[in-house]
């Protein structure tokens, strides 16, 4: 698939990821379909070129894609998690990609590839463990939406698809992200660790999650579960020393866990949560990290 253009339909490709990704494929001449609830700002965003859909209803049986890339879903820091907010996140994941299963099955031309998007939720609050791909998740939302999201996708196999899961981890990039509202309260000075902020963070620098996306697309020999994460992981503490040493700010005002459950109800697992996870199955197969530290990465991110 490496060697000529490819065809390709991409959910969520106005997102953080979605809009890097398409950028790269465009660059390499493949033709690009966006899936989008907002096809002008999605246009805006994405740039001339690439073909937008709003429902994958408006796409025929005879419509042909060579791979498809499911990104889709409704932002995981978007507001507090009540369960109205948590429903939102599981349906815009599990319903869209349900849509694209059947899509699938009623297209005259199957895919060759399906990769999918999960997180590194899957795995939930796991303290000091080191995680692979082969590690059992502990039983809490995040777990459940990427067991139900992954299992979902998978059904693709049943029609002769090959399917490769990205469980993502927190994405460091220059334009969006997670860093998106950390920066300003630490360019003021007022940043500092969460709770203890002995709890490990397993990021990825953008850049590094586009090329395994692409390895993805490109290698037929690539199948399952993928940890997309930097292969040195950090904990909370020293991830705010990086990024307030960067800035040449301070970072010694803690945010107290009993503060952040009230405010973000059980969004605060996620940030006080603890989830040590290694990309072992792309450094088996010998993927060169651009941003294998944590360092380089932010000062990419975040310096002009």
């Amino acid at each position: 698939m490496s060697s000529s253009a490819m065809r390709l339909l991409v959910t969520g490709g106005s997102g953080f990821i979605g809009r890097h990704l398409c950028r790269l494929l465009a660059a390499r001449n493949h033709s690009i379909t966006v899936l989008s609830r907002n096809p002008a700002a999605a246009a805006e965003i994405v740039g001339d070129g690439i073909a937008i859909v709003d429902d994958l209803d408006a796409l025929t049986p005879d419509e042909h894609f060579d791979a498809i890339v499911n990104l889709a879903g409704a932002p995981i820091f978007g507001g507090r998690w009540t369960e109205k907010r948590k429903r939102l996140i599981y349906d815009s994941r599990i319903q869209t990609t349900a849509k694209l299963i059947d899509f699938i099955k009623n297209s005259d031309q199957k895919p060759k590839v399906l990769v999918s998007g999960s997180a590194i939720g899957f795995y939930g609050d796991q303290g000091d463990a080191v995680l692979d791909e082969t590690s059992a998740g502990h039983p809490e939302f995040s777990h459940r939406l990427c067991q139900d999201w992954e299992a979902e996708a998978d059904k693709a196999r049943q029609y002769g698809v090959r399917v490769a899961t990205l469980r993502t981890g927190l994405v460091i990039g220059r334009d969006g992200g997670f860093l998106r509202p950390m920066l300003l309260p630490f360019r003021l000075g007022l940043g500092g660790p969460l709770g203890d902020g002995r709890q490990w963070m397993s990021w990825i620098h953008i850049d590094d999650h586009i090329a395994m996306v692409s390895t993805l697309l490109e290698n037929p020999s690539l199948s399952g579960v993928f940890n997309a994460t930097a292969p040195n992981p950090v904990t909370n503490r020293e991830f705010t020393r990086t990024l307030a040493g960067i800035l040449r700010r301070p970072a010694f005002l803690p945010v107290p866990a009993w503060l952040l459950r009230p405010l973000l109800g059980e969004m605060a697992d996620l940030l006080l949560g603890s989830q040590r996870v290694m990309p072992a199955r792309f450094q088996q197969n010998g993927f060169q990290f651009q941003y294998p530290d944590l360092e380089p990465a932010l000062r990419q991110a975040v310096l002009k």
